[in-house]
C-alpha cells in the first residue's frame, strides 16, 4: 500500500464521492477508482457499498480510513517539521560524526530541500553550541549528559585499531591494549578526549606505546596507517582504506555516539523531526 494510495483513500473516505475527492486530489476519477481498488485487493476487503445513489464505506473500510487519516495527518506533520525555516537548521558535529554517522542523514536532507548550516567541532565545542542555541542539534561522543541539555544515545562502536596490511597484529581476529605494548602509534595530540582516554587506559593496563605520529582527524590517521607509519585507533564506524587491516581492541570500551539539543528543544517539531531522521539514517 503506498502512501499515496491511502492518502487518496483518506479524500475519498472524507466526500463518499469520487468526483469531489478527485476534484481534490486533482486526479481523473477512473484514476481515484483504481488507487481504491488496489487498496481493496491489497487489504483483502470490500472498502464501500453502494445504497443506492450513496456510498457507505464497510467495517474495512472505516477501519481503513482511520488508518489513512493518522498516515496522512503524520506524513503532513512531519513535512511541515521539516519545512524550510527562516533560518538554516545547524547541526554540530566532530569529522568523524559527519563523515560516517551523519552522512545519510544530511544527504536526504538536502534532497528534501531543507536548509543546513554544518558545523565541524570537537565534543567541547558541540556542546558549547547547542547550549548556546548555535546549533539545533549536536553529535558526539560525551561520558556523561551535559548539565541542562538532552541527550539521545544514537549509535554504539568498538574501537578499532588499524594498521597496514602484513603487520604481525593482522594474524589475530582481536586485539587487546597488551598486544600493543611497544607499538608505533598513531594518536591526536595531547589533551585530545581520544588521546587522554587512551593513555589512561594504557597506564592501567600496564601498557606503553611510542608516538609515532600526531594527527588531527582520523583521515590524516588512517593515511598514516595504510603508509606503514603506525598503528591508529579509530571507532568502529569508519571505513578503512585499501591496503588497512582492523581488529576490535577488546579491552577498550566501546564508543557510543549521542544526539544533544537544548531540553526545552525536546517538544520542538523541528528538533524532533531533525533528530528522528538522524535516527532513521545510521549507517
Amino acid at each position: 500500500m503506498s502512501l499515496d494510495a491511502l492518502g487518496s483513500f483518506a479524500v475519498f473516505a472524507d466526500h463518499l464521492n469520487f468526483t469531489k475527492a478527485a476534484q481534490e486530489l486533482h486526479i481523473s476519477q477512473p484514476a481515484l477508482h483504481v488507487k481504491v481498488g488496489k487498496l481493496a485487493s491489497a487489504v483483502g476487503s470490500t472498502l464501500y457499498v453502494r445504497d443506492g445513489r450513496r456510498l457507505e464505506l464497510t467495517a474495512a473500510g472505516r477501519s481503513l480510513a482511520g488508518f489513512a487519516r493518522g498516515m496522512r495527518a503524520e506524513l503532513e506533520g512531519f513535512l511541515a517539521g521539516l519545512a524550510e525555516p527562516e533560518e538554516p537548521l545547524v547541526l554540530a558535529a566532530g569529522e568523524g560524526a559527519h563523515r560516517y554517522v551523519l552522512a545519510g542523514a544530511v544527504r536526504l536532507l538536502i534532497e528534501r530541500g531543507v536548509r543546513l548550516r554544518l558545523l565541524s567541532t570537537d565534543r567541547d565545542e558541540t556542546i558549547g553550541a547547542v547550549r548556546s542555541g548555535r546549533a539545533a542539534l549536536g553529535v558526539s561522543v560525551v561520558d556523561a549528559p551535559p548539565a541542562g541539555l538532552g541527550c539521545v544515545a544514537l549509535a554504539t562502536y568498538p574501537q578499532l585499531a588499524v594498521f597496514a596490511a602484513g603487520y604481525l597484529l593482522g594474524r589475530r581476529r582481536s586485539l587487546q591494549l597488551k598486544d600493543l605494548q611497544g607499538a608505533d602509534m598513531i594518536v591526536p595530540p595531547p589533551g585530545r578526549p581520544q588521546r587522554a582516554a587512551l593513555e589512561q587506559a594504557s597506564l592501567k593496563a600496564g601498557v606503553t606505546w611510542n608516538v609515532a605520529a600526531e594527527v588531527e582527524g582520523w583521515a590524516q590517521a588512517l593515511h598514516f596507517a595504510a603508509l606503514g607509519v603506525g598503528v591508529a585507533l579509530v571507532n568502529g564506524c569508519v571505513e578503512v582504506p585499501p591496503g588497512t587491516v582492523a581488529r576490535p581492541v577488546k579491552d577498550l570500551p566501546a564508543v557510543t555516539y549521542s544526539a544533544l539539543f537544548l531540553k526545552a528543544d525536546q517538544a520542538s517539531p523541528v528538533v524532533r523531526r531533525l533528530l528522528e531522521t538522524v535516527q532513521a539514517n545510521l549507517p
